[in-house]
């Protein structure tokens, strides 16, 4: 069985170039951001509302890590509006609307869908908490579709937004996208 060489041998001049392809990070081409790692970026090219927005954590959640994110800190956040306000939908709802924005800006680029749809579920299991109820499963289960009838506006509002979030956030990718076609023919 022959076997080839892996490596030239030792009397043969090494061509001057690296074994490993450019994206190994030696040699080869380098991408715009590796092109400006070096450059120092001056404070006054970039507004203070940016540079504030920079100093965010910027996770990036799966679908089901999104659901679960927006899910459980609703369901936290209702609980501790129940012990401290009384059960309060209205400052629920204005919550609502931040966690709607969150859940829209941290999800992944490839899962941009689920937050949309992890919102409005995520509004329903963090009214359980503060929905009136008369004991038993029946009541609460009245009192959950109570509040939704009666408070949908903040639902619609935080699905909205989140929506409007996603939207725009994919129509930048596809932008990007489109572009990088046209460089590359």
């Amino acid at each position: 069985m022959e076997q080839h060489r892996t490596r030239p041998p030792q009397s043969q001049p090494s061509r001057g170039g690296s074994p490993l392809p450019p994206q190994a990070g030696r040699g080869g081409a380098r991408t715009a951001r590796q092109a400006g790692a070096g450059v120092p970026r001056t404070a006054t090219s970039v507004s203070p509302l940016v540079q504030a927005v920079r100093r965010f954590p910027n996770p990036r959640l799966t679908g089901l890590g999104s659901g679960l994110f927006c899910t459980a800190s609703m369901f936290a956040l209702a609980c501790l509006i129940q012990l401290l306000f009384g059960a309060s939908i209205v400052v629920y709802g204005v919550l609502f609307l931040p966690v709607c924005v969150l859940t829209a800006v941290w999800v992944r680029r490839a899962d941009l869908v689920t937050a949309v749809v992890a919102v409005p579920i995520a509004f329903a299991v963090g009214l359980l908490p503060i929905a009136d109820s008369e004991g038993g499963f029946g009541g609460r289960l009245m009192g959950l579709v109570t509040a939704l009838a009666m408070h949908a506006g903040w639902l619609y509002g935080g699905t909205l937004l989140a929506g409007v979030i996603v939207t725009v956030r994919k129509a930048r990718m596809m932008t990007r996208k489109a572009a990088q076609r046209r460089r590359a023919v």
